[in-house]
């Protein structure tokens, strides 16, 4: 260790104390010896559930001036107000120094914040900036190694001393948090909560009201305040002085997107859903997109409900030569690395050289810094397969809070953010 003399509490309730008094006052010196310890950058207070990082960047306080917004609105604007009696550098070193020795940028104090939304919330910018960048490198390290084995260490040489000194201090921190992971447990084994995933939701049963489509646990898979954001995006997919387009979107759900497209009078249209509710509704003589709406399409062209899972759908139309000037995707109880696939494997070879992709941007849209984290890590992926993004932004209104307003009968209020950043893709050159 960096300190010859340094010798780790016993006590496993005061080591985590020391470390968190270190990360409180920047106190580098102090917590670096810690942070030599596997796990030490991410311990957490058993009453609290803050972190070092929590501690390090609540310890910095609101910005100044006085009127600045104390739940970070006018953060973009960089408004860090006049000197400070804080060290900044200091602050800065310390939370880059945790998050090199291991600490997780999304860890949840028992206040429900990540680190990001304590930085966000005092309005630092640099110290949100700096818990996004950690953000995107770990999702996208998390991103390359997840079809990986873990490598075994050949290299044991350490010296026995250090080695030793780590195993021991490694059950200090260890035991310390087991009070914390006693209490995960027993929350979420009271709360009862169910991870939405694709499987389930194509099993479970769908409920249709005038303004949301619901899955059986009572989760929003669409809701009608979403009609905004459908409406920006299709003007942003398809500018008005375009031609008849050629379109493909993925989850017809209520239909918001797919009622905008046809009204553009497109080339043709095709439409993937493969929810059997969504789809005996589409059967119904009542259907907007029913037989009436096929036999709609226009010369040369072609109006289609695919009924199927896209990843079954769309090596289908890649084999029947399909291509398409718009592709629009949204689907429920996928994540991410499904998304990427999608525009990976499929837009690149779907879309037109002039075509144009979008999708609903609403993972991580339960907190801000998880919202950052996923834009940009969908900008680098994109990119990596050859398309640009453009970010629009899109005003959201007050959606109420957690079983109100928009949100009343609804399991989860999926959405907590004031803006939308709507997703416009094309390929490079």
């Amino acid at each position: 260790m960096d300190d010859p003399d340094f010798k780790l509490s016993p006590d496993p309730d005061s080591t985590t104390h020391e470390i968190l008094l270190a990360a409180t006052t920047h106190n580098l010196s102090a917590l670096k010896p810690y942070l030599r310890v596997p796990g030490a950058a991410s311990v957490q207070d058993p009453e609290t559930g803050i972190t070092p990082l929590h501690a390090a960047i609540e310890a910095c306080g609101p910005a100044l001036p006085a009127s600045h917004p104390s739940h970070g609105e006018n953060i973009e604007n960089g408004e860090t107000g006049e000197e400070e009696e804080v060290d900044m550098e200091k602050a800065k070193e310390v939370v880059k120094e945790l998050f090199m020795s291991g600490a997780i940028w999304n860890d949840l104090n028992r206040e429900g914040e990540t680190p990001g939304c304590v930085a966000w919330r005092l309005g630092r910018k640099e110290i949100y900036d700096i818990v996004v960048e950690a953000g995107v490198r770990a999702e996208m390290l998390l991103n390359l190694m997840g079809g990986y084995e873990p490598l075994a260490d050949e290299d044991s040489e350490d010296e026995d001393g250090i080695e030793n000194d780590t195993e021991i201090a490694g059950e200090v921190i260890q035991n310390g948090n087991q009070e914390l992971k006693n209490r995960r447990e027993e929350m979420i084994e009271t709360e009862e909560k169910k991870d939405v995933n694709s499987i389930d939701y194509l099993q479970s049963s769908l409920t249709f009201t005038p303004s949301a489509l619901l899955d059986s646990e009572s989760n929003g898979v669409m809701m009608a305040w979403e009609t905004s954001i459908m409406k920006e995006t299709v003007s942003q997919l398809i500018p008005a002085s375009s031609p008849p387009q050629r379109i493909l979107n993925i989850g017809l759900g209520m239909g918001i997107i797919d009622h905008l497209f046809s009204a553009t009078s497109p080339k043709s249209h095709h439409i993937i859903e493969a929810h059997p509710t969504v789809l005996q509704k589409l059967s119904s003589k009542e259907s907007e997109f029913g037989e009436k709406w096929a036999k709609s399409a226009p010369e040369g062209g072609a109006y289609k409900i695919h009924a199927g899972k896209w990843q079954d759908i769309l090596p289908q139309l890649l084999e029947e030569g399909e291509v398409f000037d718009v592709i629009y995707f949204d689907t429920f109880g996928e994540d991410y690395s499904e998304l990427k696939r999608f525009f990976t494997e499929y837009v690149v070879q779907l879309l037109d050289e002039q075509g144009s992709f979008g999708w609903f941007n609403g993972l991580g849209a339960d907190r801000r810094v998880c919202y950052d984290v996923y834009c940009k890590v969908a900008e680098l992926d994109l990119l990596d397969a050859g398309l640009d993004v453009e970010w629009v932004d899109v005003e959201v209104g007050n959606l109420g809070e957690e079983g109100e307003g928009e949100w009343k009968g609804v399991k989860r209020r999926y959405w907590t953010l004031d803006r939308y950043r709507l997703p416009v893709c094309r390929f490079l050159g």
